[in-house]
């Protein structure tokens, strides 16, 4: 499903002169059908930078990121931005802990917009939500609020509840379960599993050693030892 080769980024600090400060060097990774794969490594090591870039957040300055789209297979750093939104639409599931609160629109609405655009019908797409929301315990009394109004928490888990609202072939996975109580924690480790179990493959990054150890398949090392 994912098939990343010799992925080197460099960033430069404009503000610093110019300086250069290489972040991937040679970066390569394979990930399966419902696998998760952990991303692991000291700060700095380039974790958050790749899975970025499996996202086509940040393009690469060499290598490439091949992932299955459909009957397909998509270069990510040769593709055209049309397909990259394209991928992210029915493809690829980005889930962190922050959430990009829009003014006015209700938690239940944020949650569903991703089943929609795939041109579910409302009710299901209301359904999914609201059952999602229940599981990470986010109170029926908030759904139709904005979540502007939401405490951080409760922020992350409408976040959460849409990254799962579709089942994307492949989920990546920016620290979950940051912050969460242990309840709500273990209610994103069971969505894990459950995409684990239909197929998905996950890429994640997760400092919480338990939730870690609970959903990993394997560990994959970054950078060089701290």
């Amino acid at each position: 499903m994912i098939h990343v080769q010799n992925v080197s980024k460099t960033f430069v600090l404009h503000q610093q002169n110019g300086v250069r400060l290489p972040v991937l060097q040679n970066a390569s990774l394979e990930v399966n059908r419902g696998e998760c794969v952990v991303l692991h490594g000291h700060s700095g090591s380039g974790k958050s930078t790749l899975l970025r870039s499996l996202y086509a957040n940040y393009l690469p300055d060499e290598g490439h990121i091949h992932i299955r789209h459909g009957d397909e297979w998509i270069d990510l750093v040769q593709a055209p931005a049309r397909k990259v939104l394209e991928v992210r639409r029915s493809t690829i599931g980005w889930v962190s802990q922050f959430l990009r609160v829009i003014p006015r629109i209700s938690a239940l609405d944020v949650v569903m917009q991703p089943l929609l655009d795939l041109g579910v019908p409302r009710e299901t797409c209301a359904a999914k939500a609201a059952s999602l929301l229940t599981r990470l315990n986010v109170p029926e009394r908030l759904w139709h609020l904005a979540p502007s109004t939401f405490s951080g928490g409760e922020q992350q888990r409408v976040n959460i509840a849409r990254g799962f609202i579709v089942d994307y072939p492949i989920l990546l996975l920016d620290e979950p379960t940051a912050s969460l109580d242990a309840k709500n924690s273990a209610a994103v480790v069971e969505l894990i599993e459950q995409a684990k179990a239909r197929g998905a493959a996950i890429v994640g990054i997760f400092h919480d050693e338990s939730v870690r150890t609970r959903v990993a398949d394997r560990l994959h090392p970054m950078g060089t030892p701290a």
